[in-house]
């Protein structure tokens, strides 16, 4: 089952693109980070890209940073079975190798949203502590 929602799907594609309703500066979508939240042992990616369902764990979202043995041990060659990255953002460096949940963020644990109790108001004022 393909779970769909236009709305959703259309909005989050957007977000990706740079171009969403965000009022932050600077906001980027980092892939890898989103993979280890939301598909921390890679079940997502293995189903639908069966060329890396040898590749074990959260491996699975950075193919390329694997070792050559690591990547002959899951049947995969690079540039061959699967492709070369076409970019590598800086930003994803720091998740490289790191396991679902992750070390904790240098303010603290940050998850999903956790600002419920915010009102409009607060994505749209100046003030950037809040």
């Amino acid at each position: 089952k393909v779970d769909y929602d236009v709305c959703s799907n259309y909005g989050n594609w957007l977000y990706s693109a740079g171009i969403g309703n965000d009022p932050r500066e600077n906001r980027k979508f980092n892939m890898i980070k989103q993979g280890l939240d939301y598909d921390g042992n890679g079940d997502y990616v293995r189903l639908w890209v069966p060329e890396l369902q040898g590749i074990k764990g959260a491996d699975i979202h950075t193919p390329w940073a694997l070792s050559s043995a690591a990547l002959s041990q899951a049947g995969v060659t690079l540039g061959e079975t699967y492709p070369q990255p076409v970019v590598t953002a800086p930003e994803w460096s720091r998740h490289i190798h790191q396991r679902p949940g992750g070390s904790p963020h240098p303010r603290g644990k940050r998850g999903p949203a956790q600002h419920k109790d915010r009102g409009i108001d607060f994505y749209f004022s100046r003030k950037k502590d809040a």
